[in-house]
């Protein structure tokens, strides 16, 4: 049957060539799960197939997809063995059951200057210890979209911390995305580069920038929200994969719909707040001092945490 031939990539299906499968890509039926979930008629409207050839595509598919069932015993004991890197500030690392972890998506949300991005740096830096130390003894892909990465401030931070400045700086690979288009291609192709440089953090600095500025007003909305889904979706898959973790920061707005409270919202809409494992609410104090609080997380309570921004990083 399928699975016997080794039915791995869109292109080993029948009636699948590399065309149609380049097609399907863009279409997001990016592997051979979404073409067992999707009916011979959907890929005749969408890429053109022949009926016949969709059908023998999805039979196909369908029996090269398995599902492994796992008791939640055994998610436990693999949670457990789930690394962390430590933010530099105790408080915080309380605040997170430990710190940041690895298999999901932690977004910092906040106005500027909320520390988002040195929160980007420091871990871009806590990263490279080895597990013991605090880190997960990996590089870190950092997609810059905002032209904000500072290699100073890594060389500083990483001074603080024991490291060598010049390894660290080796430790951290840095692209400037300055389209969605870049941005989402920087993700879309990072699997191979996951392997073979051990990146085990990927930062996005930010998520939403590019997406804001490239598609305005309500009419390019449902386009700018279905490419934001798949983008995020492949951050949570490479996350899955490589069992590394992954920090994305987002911009604000006011919700003039909040009356009382603080009105500051993330944007991105329920995509983002769904995709997010992890939310982090930061806001500027006084001096140098941020507060961050939990917002969001499937296990851990709602919280808040004091830390600073100083040369050195961040600390309590």
């Amino acid at each position: 049957m399928a699975k016997e031939k080794g039915v791995k990539e869109l292109e080993d299906l029948p009636g699948v060539g590399p065309t149609t499968a380049e097609k399907l890509k863009q279409l997001g039926y990016d592997n051979i799960e979404k073409i067992a979930t999707a009916s011979p008629h959907e890929l005749v409207e969408v890429a053109g197939m022949k009926l016949e050839a969709a059908k023998q595509a999805v039979d196909a598919a369908k029996q090269a997809t398995t599902l492994e069932y796992k008791t939640a015993s055994e998610v436990n004991d693999k949670r457990m063995a789930l690394g962390k890197i430590k933010t530099g500030a105790k408080s915080l690392d309380d605040l997170l059951g430990g710190g940041v972890e690895a298999n999901a998506i932690t977004e910092a949300y906040g106005k500027f200057a909320s520390g988002k991005t040195q929160f980007g740096f420091q871990l871009s830096v806590n990263v490279q210890k080895p597990v013991e130390s605090g880190g997960l003894g990996g590089k870190t892909l950092f997609i810059d979209t905002e032209g904000t990465f500072r290699p100073d401030r890594i060389e500083q931070m990483a001074k603080a911390e024991g490291l060598d400045p010049k390894h660290a700086l080796e430790g951290i690979l840095v692209v400037r995305a300055t389209t969605t288009d870049q941005q989402i291609l920087a993700v879309e192709r990072a699997d191979k580069l996951v392997r073979e440089e051990n990146i085990k953090l990927i930062v996005v600095d930010s998520l939403m920038s590019l997406f804001r500025s490239e598609f305005i007003g309500r009419g390019a909305l449902n386009e700018r929200q279905g490419k934001l889904n798949m983008h995020i979706h492949k951050l949570q898959k490479l996350a899955d994969t490589f069992d590394l973790a992954v920090y994305i920061t987002n911009q604000v707005m006011d919700n003039p719909a909040i009356l009382f409270g603080d009105p500051t919202t993330p944007v991105g809409g329920n995509i983002v707040a769904h995709a997010a494992t992890t939310r982090l609410y930061m806001r500027k104090s006084k001096e140098d001092k941020r507060i961050v609080r939990l917002v969001d997380s499937p296990n851990l309570p709602e919280g808040e945490a004091v830390i600073k921004i100083t040369p050195e990083g961040i600390s309590d």
